[in-house]
């Protein structure tokens, strides 16, 4: 299931949310402002939102801040500087001045303001838009400034979407010389590796050439058949396209491109052919075939000096650890950026690889530093796997000195962090998220305590939880950990027989606690399943079901743990292999123990889909600290995580055909 949920607010749950935020002066007429409003700027009826920023302004209305945005943003094309600059003076240093700030800031990028630019992106704060950040980068062009070739490299590379800032800055660096066609069509085959095909074609349409864009996107709509009519191998140009032709094929067929690529398409440069068989060996990894290692061991041998990427070199790695090719595996590590190889998990992959090559006082020191390092330690998968292997004590972090009457009443009063609370008390979740997270910028390890504890303390369980999670020093595992709705959990949890701190770490992970949460699928509850999911696990179990009952705690927790109990009869048990079926479908997992009998933790760290393999560690972790939590017993992590998985036993995963909880959010 998807982390992104909705939280739709019943009416018991706002009256509870109303009455919870101190220090709220406003009435529930005035409070009512700010969801018009939004609604409005959904709709972009300006004449309403003209009324309701009047309203607002004349009331005092305490998000009146937030009903000017939903204004000034619909109106962005048309405003000028002076009603930014008043809007600025009324709300200084609140997120919604940064937040407004921000799309200003794209404006002026599409009008070409460079100076009004400069100006307003010195008090930006945040700093994180990346569109913002390449226009920038063009406004010191612009102005004359250098602008280096590897700065606007990175900053183009670093563009997920295909918006305008960055293919301008882009564009001015081709125009200037700065930017070779080399690069250009970098970018194309990195888009490709991403499948962003929008990117792609936008890239390739700054070499000017009209042919050559027809040609990229003939290719996208049917690459075989390009390959087959149209495409050369050389010249260079030509040869980037079925390079790009090859690659998609590739991504649907790696045997096939890789007979292609033997066959007929010999001819290719070698730093193209190279990176094709990156692309093929990265498919197989991803389909868990043997033969990944030797296309990129071929890839290897081509072109020796091929720039490899980080997510490339993840994959050369996982697929040497299933093959159990260690000095492969090291190699891969090896060569990763500095940023990557600090990773905990390529620190513990090494730690393990270097003790399968006999160097056990080394592989030993490498665990040690990953067991007691900040971004290791027992509140993570890998950390807590080597203090495990090294036998040391998995005690929980000792609680945070109290809070004083001082912190929380700072912590209660931050404006901020209250305008944040009504927000979400109103339904305007998104907004009320971004607010909140704003005002933690800078906050000591003792203020994110007194932050956290208030969304605890209103049973906002996801802020609770995510707040406390970004403290360094002070570690306060009731708040990170929590344990709402607990007599309900265990009470389910126990007549189905599962283990309630694995139930614990799946809702954790799942919901946050937030009852009413929803993913974008449907899944919903504070067990995220499916509206036919629950229904059919309904019948299954003997229980009436009905829509209206979905959301019910009671009724979710039956239906989730039941759920949860037929999936892992399913595995014979095995919780890693369970949490992947509970992300991605159990038909998912039951393919992708095939093949040979693997130590779990590279079946784990082999699992195709990024999230799912983060939800797996995530879970298994979760429900391993929420034993200790809870004071029962099974508090290890590999235990949890099992020794080996290898292809299903001779009755056969598919005996019982069960359903995904939610319709295999992890594929998309």
């Amino acid at each position: 299931m998807s982390r992104q949920f909705v939280n739709r607010w019943g009416r018991q749950a706002l009256g509870l949310w109303m009455a919870a935020v101190l220090a709220v002066p406003a009435a529930s007429a005035q409070a009512d402002l700010a969801q018009q409003a939004r609604e409005a700027w959904v709709k972009r009826d300006r004449a309403r939102l003209a009324t309701l920023v009047e309203a607002a302004l004349t009331q005092q209305h305490p998000l009146a801040g937030w009903v000017e945005y939903f204004d000034l943003n619909a109106r962005l094309r048309t405003v000028q500087q002076a009603e930014m600059d008043a809007f600025y003076a009324r709300y200084p240093a609140s997120y919604v001045e940064d937040r407004l700030r921000n799309d200003w800031l794209l404006e002026l990028g599409r009008r070409r303001d460079w100076t009004g630019f400069k100006r307003d992106h010195a008090s930006y704060q945040m700093r994180d838009d990346r569109e913002v950040h390449c226009y920038t980068l063009l406004a010191e062009h612009a102005g004359g400034g250098k602008v280096s070739a590897d700065a606007a490299r990175a900053a183009w590379f670093a563009q997920k979407d295909a918006d305008e800032g960055c293919r301008a800055l882009a564009a001015a660096m081709v125009d200037a010389g700065i930017f070779k066609h080399d690069t250009v069509w970098d970018r194309a085959r990195q888009t490709l590796e991403q499948s962003r095909p929008v990117a792609a074609r936008q890239a390739v349409a700054l070499l000017d050439s009209k042919p050559l864009s027809q040609k990229l996107a003939e290719l996208q709509d049917n690459a075989g058949r390009y390959l087959t009519r149209k495409a050369r191998p050389t010249p260079r140009a030509e040869a980037e396209l079925t390079t790009l032709a090859l690659a998609r094929v590739a991504a649907s067929n790696a045997d096939q491109a890789g007979d292609l690529l033997r066959d007929k398409w010999g001819k290719l440069p070698k730093d193209l052919q190279a990176w094709l068989w990156v692309q093929i060996g990265r498919q197989s990894a991803l389909r868990l075939q043997d033969d990944a290692l030797a296309a990129f061991d071929r890839a290897q041998r081509t072109a020796p000096d091929l720039d490899w990427s980080d997510d490339m070199l993840a994959w050369r790695a996982r697929a040497a650890l299933r093959a159990k090719q260690w000095p492969v595996a090291l190699q891969a590590i090896g060569q990763m950026s500095a940023a990557e190889q600090r990773d905990p998990a390529w620190q513990y992959w090494k730690a393990r690889a270097t003790r399968m090559q006999g160097d056990n006082t080394a592989a030993r020191s490498q665990l040690t530093a990953l067991a007691t390092a900040p971004q290791g330690g027992a509140l993570n998968f890998f950390g807590r796997l080597a203090i495990e292997e090294l036998g040391l004590p998995t005690t929980l972090p000792p609680p945070p000195t109290p809070l004083t009457a001082e912190e929380r009443r700072a912590a209660r009063s931050h404006p901020g962090l209250t305008r944040a609370l009504q927000l979400m008390a109103l339904g305007l979740r998104s907004e009320g998220v971004r607010e909140w997270n704003f005002s933690l910028r800078g906050m000591s390890d003792r203020q994110l305590l007194a932050a956290a504890q208030e969304a605890c303390d209103r049973e906002i369980w996801d802020r609770c939880i995510n707040t406390s999670e970004r403290t360094k020093a002070e570690v306060d595992i009731a708040q990170r950990f929590p344990t709402p709705h607990r007599e309900e959990l265990l009470r389910e949890s126990r007549a189905s027989s599962i283990d309630p701190a694995y139930v614990f770490g799946l809702i954790r992970q799942e919901s946050r606690f937030v009852m009413d949460a929803r993913s974008h699928v449907g899944a919903s509850g504070l067990m995220q399943v499916m509206p036919a999911t629950a229904k059919w696990t309904a019948k299954k179990i003997g229980v009436p079901y009905s829509t209206d009952r979905h959301n019910d705690r009671d009724f979710n927790l039956r239906i989730g743990t039941s759920y949860l109990k037929l999936v892992l009869d399913r595995f014979d048990g095995a919780q890693a292999l369970a949490a992947a079926a509970y992300n991605a479908g159990p038909g998912r997992p039951a393919r992708w123990r095939d093949g040979p009998v693997l130590d779990a933790a590279i079946w784990a760290e082999n699992i195709p889909f990024n999230e799912t393999r983060d939800y797996v560690r995530k879970v298994l972790l979760g429900g391993t600290l929420y034993a200790q939590v809870l004071g029962l017993p099974g508090t290890s992590l590999r235990a949890r995580l099992g020794t080996t998985v290898g292809p299903a036993s001779a009755r056969g995963d598919d005996a019982v055909d069960v359903p995904p909880a939610a319709a295999g959010d992890a594929a998309r």
